[in-house]
């Protein structure tokens, strides 16, 4: 499993969203997958690589929000992530753990018939 962190120089959420990532793998009995953190430079870099805003996550790289995965605004500019009726610059703990449950059931190697 390969998890990429996209972020911005001096976002205050990277390395927020870096602590919870690690804390659900290991709940998760996953301390083995690929951290990769990405820092984004500038405008140029944001539209190359398709970042949303800091931090983005990305779990085989897919975009750990689905409805993001559609989404074509591309900056350095900070992230948002729905919880509820809000909004938090960190995503969910839950929402984290939903993707890398989705991304290990996606790629588990199916049975023999």
């Amino acid at each position: 499993m390969n998890i990429e962190i996209l972020y911005f120089k001096g976002c205050p959420h990277h390395k927020p969203a870096v602590e919870r990532i690690r804390k659900m793998l290991q709940q998760e009995g996953l301390p083995e997958a690929r951290i990769v953190e990405i820092e984004v430079p500038d405008e140029e870099a944001a539209r190359k690589l398709q970042f949303l805003g800091s931090p983005s996550i990305r779990v085989n790289g897919l975009d750990i929000e689905p409805a993001a995965r559609t989404m074509r605004q591309f900056g350095l500019m900070c992230r948002t992530y729905g919880e509820g009726c809000c909004h938090s610059g960190l995503p969910s703990e839950e929402l984290i753990r939903n993707s890398v449950r989705k991304s290990q059931t996606a790629t588990a190697p199916r049975p023999e018939i």
